[in-house]
């Protein structure tokens, strides 16, 4: 990996360990400065709130967030900041972009019924379905409190007036929001088709879903990006929310070439982390197996039968490989990875575009273009 991708994914991480610290207060040193930072960001109106307490509703979290992950989500938004010449002002909202995904993440594997998530049991696997949800649901509360402490310095460090700081802190929580809307509606698309089995959605149903469930955080990052970039170098001008939305297309499509490259190593070589076949398992309608039934629709009633069996046997069913070795032998696996990138290369290509007339960051843009080979 490039040293430059290295060192901005120390400076994320750091940006996450401060609002999810592995340990809360209750002693000096790092973990007392942790307790008094969420003291007066988090929790401003509970005195001497109970460090275990604390503890005990940020540890599922810190967990799942602790078993590492890519990453590019946050690294994608503060690249498109720094290439839009915002330098690294967009850093401090790390946390609203990562958290957000671990919190749908948390909650995914609930509603999956996995076992599994990074190599080790799912968060409610180990900490009881309960604790799991509520302290799923307080990430995405937790995560925007960083939008707070960001534009507390709007006036001092950019200059803006009390009302511009207000718009901008307004912008920010409204983009978030929106977003956030549509990927619960994406994952409501999912849930549905594989909660009921005979349901068939067509690929382009399949494809709006991965738009809304997979390519929405990722179009989030961008624009909020270069969003900030916006309000922290002020040189966009009349194009900024354009650029914004040209950059946010480049970025759904790579959160949708994510997604599908996931389905095919979920049915093929199987996904780090994961137990290979568990979407079959789930009866996730996933790409593969749309254009397996697109091509081949006399075969329904196959696909069908070996979802119903895999549900009521789990991952050790005969008809996981049974229906993997069909899709593999029809070169649907290999058709549906050739779409994922594509529509990767179609984001690199629009990353790496250059107008002159734009105020691009030469080195940031070289980086920004260079994203989608960290997650192909």
């Amino acid at each position: 990996m490039d040293p430059q991708y290295t060192l901005r994914l120390e400076s994320i991480e750091a940006a996450i360990n401060r609002w999810l610290p592995e340990r809360i207060g209750g002693e000096s040193g790092a973990a007392g400065k942790a307790g008094a930072f969420w003291q007066k960001e988090v929790f401003p109106e509970i005195a001497g709130a109970d460090a275990a307490l604390m503890q005990a509703l940020t540890a599922p979290g810190r967990d799942l967030v602790s078993r590492g992950g890519k990453r590019w989500r946050p690294l994608l938004m503060l690249l498109t900041c720094e290439a839009l010449g915002g330098a690294d002002a967009a850093l401090p909202l790390a946390p609203l972009v990562e958290l957000s995904h671990s919190a749908t993440l948390i909650h995914d594997d609930i509603e999956d019924s996995s076992d599994e998530r990074r190599g080790k049991p799912a968060v409610h696997v180990i900490h009881g379905v309960d604790v799991a949800i509520n302290s799923g649901s307080f990430l995405y509360f937790l995560a925007p409190a960083c939008i707070e402490s960001w534009a507390a310095g709007l006036e001092s460090k950019e200059g803006l007036s009390e009302a511009e700081a207000a718009t901008a802190k307004a912008s920010i929580y409204w983009l978030w929001s929106g977003f956030m809307r549509k990927v619960h509606l994406g994952q409501a698309m999912d849930i549905h088709w594989h909660k009921n089995i005979d349901i068939i959605p067509t690929v382009d149903d399949y494809l709006a879903m991965c738009n809304l469930k997979t390519g929405c955080l990722a179009r989030f990052a961008a624009e909020l990006g270069a969003m900030v970039a916006d309000i922290s170098a002020r040189n966009l001008g009349n194009s900024g929310r354009l650029l914004a939305a040209w950059l946010g297309s480049a970025a759904e499509k790579l959160g949708v070439g994510f997604q599908i490259l996931d389905d095919v190593k979920n049915i093929s070589a199987g996904i780090p982390g994961k137990k290979r076949g568990d979407d079959i398992v789930e009866g996730k309608k996933s790409l593969p197996i749309l254009l397996f039934l697109q091509r081949w629709p006399e075969k329904k009633e196959l696909v069908l039968r070996c979802f119903r069996e895999a549900r009521a046997a789990g991952i050790g069913a005969k008809e996981v490989e049974e229906l993997a070795a069909e899709l593999a032998a029809s070169g649907v696996l290999a058709e549906a990875e050739a779409q994922a990138q594509a529509l990767i290369a179609d984001a690199r290509e629009i990353f790496a575009f250059s107008k002159p007339s734009l105020p691009w960051a030469a080195e940031s843009r070289k980086l920004l273009a260079g994203i989608a080979d960290l997650i192909s």
